[in-house]
């Protein structure tokens, strides 16, 4: 079923419609790479066998390559933001400005053919700005066959060695990497500190490193039984002091390792088929929290599957390592010294990022806030159940997160490319809570029933490929409706808020009540109203947004649809069919997942009578 997947996805990538309103396509990569290790001096050398098939309508005279380990040198464009910006990362700080030789890293080309034509290029800091021999032509294909080497550096930011808890090797972004080209053009942006855009392909990689260390990586093992490590329960002696493993990963976007001489490797096979694959140190402290973790991984699992839609790989890896969590292509490297609830955190986290991100690819450096956000969101919503705390709105970090966010002053559009912040806190607000609450508000604007449908259909509609945030909406109007655009306009390309008020509540007449309802702020909103009265009865008084041009389905059984409120009015007037003697409170938005920026306009609740006024009734 799911190579059944894989292959109807390619399919599916040239039949879809796209972002641009021209029909879809996205580039492919077919890579071959054989990389030697040498664990003494941590240094590698490697040559790689890319065909790139180009299937835009585009006739390319150049190409780009990532050498992301450049990053990790004095003076580097990272090391230079990270000594510059107000609120430095602390995992980074000043340590880059540090590194000795032997201690930083570096990338490098040593030489590079289009179809067996030697190829001028220049190496510019993280990026390799590449002369075609000859233009690849709409539909054609080239095949480019490159030598490098490379240096791991201190571990600092995701990759690395020698980590804090004493993993060896943390091999992510460590490859010369095509960049990706779309229909807005290349995306060969410097490796600054943020995320990450990669070209869709198949990887078969060959990896000679010493014998006495497991590796951990993206896809599948081809020769567990020359390997053994838990791949195999066959015992495996090495004829030499090396073992090569081969792995083969397809239809992923990057291919990412791990190695240390000491992991223990746990296997274990979810209700789903999936095999899923643990790796960590062997240390006393964290080994219970990391066996108790791996039941807990399945259950996540099976959770994104229902919500989602099916995992369409046939192995997942949690392996120990890297600088606190980071998702790659059928794996991730997290660190393990963590309580029992934070593993399963940050597992919970980088385990749906295997769907926003690994399956629907947005750029993350432009649109940060869709991977993080609905991320966020999904991990929020699984910890809920898988960890039995049932919490009415799971999502009440991701409110708080925003509402610190939008009344620090520092906000600045969703829309604002990640490494362009000018604080790292407002970056990290705005992609993960600010991203978790455009979804989770979104539930309240169109129902949670139609929010669950969205989630499903844009898998259905987009794994395999790299939406935008106008995909996204296209589907939650599509699911609903609902004219949503405003929202998406208002929520991640400017910064307004939402505030609205109960500016007054008045006796209309002996038989009704009159309350007048404001917009302080620019966001616009439909308002859910609760009613309650005296009697004990409740009401929910539901106001159209009229720029929406629809109507929410009932979400109680006292349900009352008043009329639209037209965003340009700041102020409405809602009439109430009973006294105002009979009503006890009245409420905006009483479920709080309208993200209002000042609630405590938002209540209205009846005077109690005085005890003067009590002695003489």
């Amino acid at each position: 079923m799911k190579k059944l997947l894989l292959s109807l996805a390619l399919v599916a990538t040239c039949l879809a419609s796209a972002q641009n309103n021209t029909s879809y396509w996205q580039q492919h990569v077919d890579y071959k790479m054989e990389v030697d290790m040498n664990v003494d001096n941590f240094q590698y050398t490697g040559s790689q066998e890319l065909v790139y098939t180009n299937n835009s309508p585009d006739t390319l005279d150049r190409v780009f390559y990532h050498l992301y380990f450049n990053a990790f040198q004095p003076g580097s464009e990272m090391d230079v933001r990270s000594l510059t910006i107000k609120d430095p990362d602390r995992r980074v700080g000043d340590r880059i400005s540090k590194l000795t030789e032997e201690e930083q890293g570096y990338l490098r080309v040593s030489s590079l053919d289009q179809n067996g034509n030697e190829l001028s290029y220049e190496e510019v800091g993280t990026v390799l700005e590449v002369e075609l021999d000859e233009p690849i032509l709409p539909g054609e294909k080239a095949t480019f066959n490159m030598e490098f080497e490379g240096q791991v550096p201190e571990q600092i930011r995701r990759s690395g060695r020698n980590s804090s808890e004493g993993v060896a090797l943390s091999m992510s972004q460590w490859f010369p990497k095509m960049a990706e080209y779309d229909f807005e053009g290349w995306h060969a942006a410097p490796y600054i500190g943020r995320e990450f855009h990669g070209v869709w392909g198949d990887f078969d990689v060959k990896l000679t490193i010493d014998k006495d260390y497991t590796v951990a990586a993206s896809g599948y093992l081809q020769n567990p039984e020359e390997i053994g490590h838990g791949y195999s329960d066959k015992e495996v002696q090495a004829e030499g002091d090396t073992h090569t493993w081969h792995f083969v990963a397809p239809k992923v976007h990057d291919f990412t390792w791990a190695a240390d001489p000491e992991y223990i490797h746990d296997k274990r096979t979810a209700e789903d088929g999936t095999v899923l694959h643990f790796f960590y140190k062997d240390n006393d402290e964290i080994k219970e929290n990391w066996k108790n973790l791996q039941e807990k991984t399945e259950e996540l699992l099976l959770f994104f599957n229902e919500n989602i839609g099916p995992y369409p790989w046939d192995q997942y890896t949690v392996a120990q390592g890297g600088d606190g969590g980071m998702e790659y292509a059928m794996l991730t490297l997290i660190t393990g010294e963590r309580n029992f609830g934070s593993l399963v955190g940050v597992t919970a986290h980088e385990l749906a990022h295997a769907w926003f991100q690994h399956l629907m690819a947005t750029n993350e450096s432009k649109h940060e806030w869709m991977d993080e956000g609905f991320t966020s969101y999904i991990s929020s919503a699984a910890m809920n159940q898988v960890m039995e705390t049932y919490a009415e709105n799971p999502h009440t970090g991701s409110y708080r997160g925003y509402m610190q966010l939008a009344n620090s002053g520092v906000e600045q559009p969703q829309t604002t490319q990640a490494d362009r912040y000018n604080l790292n806190a407002a970056y990290g607000a705005a992609a993960y809570s600010k991203g978790a609450v455009f979804l989770a508000q979104l539930g309240y604007i169109i129902g949670k029933d139609n929010l669950d449908k969205t989630l499903k259909r844009y898998y259905d509609e987009w794994k395999f490929k790299h939406p935008t945030p106008n995909d996204f909406i296209r589907i939650a109007e599509k699911v609903s409706g609902a004219e949503l655009d405003w929202y998406l306009n208002d929520w991640t390309r400017t910064t307004a808020s939402i505030d609205y008020a109960i500016k007054e509540v008045t006796e209309a007449d002996e038989n009704s009540t009159k309350v007048t309802l404001e917009r302080h702020n620019l966001m616009p909103m439909p308002i859910d109203i609760t009613v309650r009265y005296s009697n004990g009865e409740e009401e929910m008084i539901y106001i159209p947004l009229q720029m929406m041009r629809w109507e929410k389905p009932a979400e109680h059984e006292n349900w009352t649809v008043a009329k639209d409120w037209a965003w340009a009015y700041p102020t409405y007037e809602l009439n109430i069919d009973k006294p105002l003697s009979e009503i006890e409170s009245i409420e905006i938005d009483e479920s709080q997942l309208m993200a209002d920026v000042k609630r405590d306009n938002n209540l209205y609740t009846a005077e109690e009578p005085s005890q003067e006024k009590e002695g003489k009734e």
